[in-house]
């Protein structure tokens, strides 16, 4: 799915028409996502049915996995959680 921009000849989008063009396109991304979503649901309820893991550890791989991904420093990290903990 891509976007076009307008040409510069077109008549400039008024705000309500960006924000109808936006919905539209949030609407379409959201329905072609939807079968993915299903996917990730019944793959995790699979999990938990046979034992393989828990809710809570996949809760705790995905955000350890999210950390990794994005190059999380853990000193920050540990800063940042002492300072929101601290009395």
């Amino acid at each position: 799915m891509s976007y076009s921009v307008d040409n510069v000849t077109d008549k400039p989008k008024s705000k309500e028409e960006r924000i109808k063009d936006y919905v539209r396109a949030m609407v379409a991304i959201e329905q072609a996502m939807e079968p993915y979503k299903e996917q990730r649901r019944d793959m995790r309820k699979n999990y938990v049915e046979n034992g393989w893991l828990t809710k809570d550890e996949m809760k705790n791989v995905m955000k350890a996995y999210r950390l990794m991904k994005d190059q999380t420093d853990f000193s920050q990290l540990e800063q940042a959680y002492k300072t929101v903990t601290a009395p």
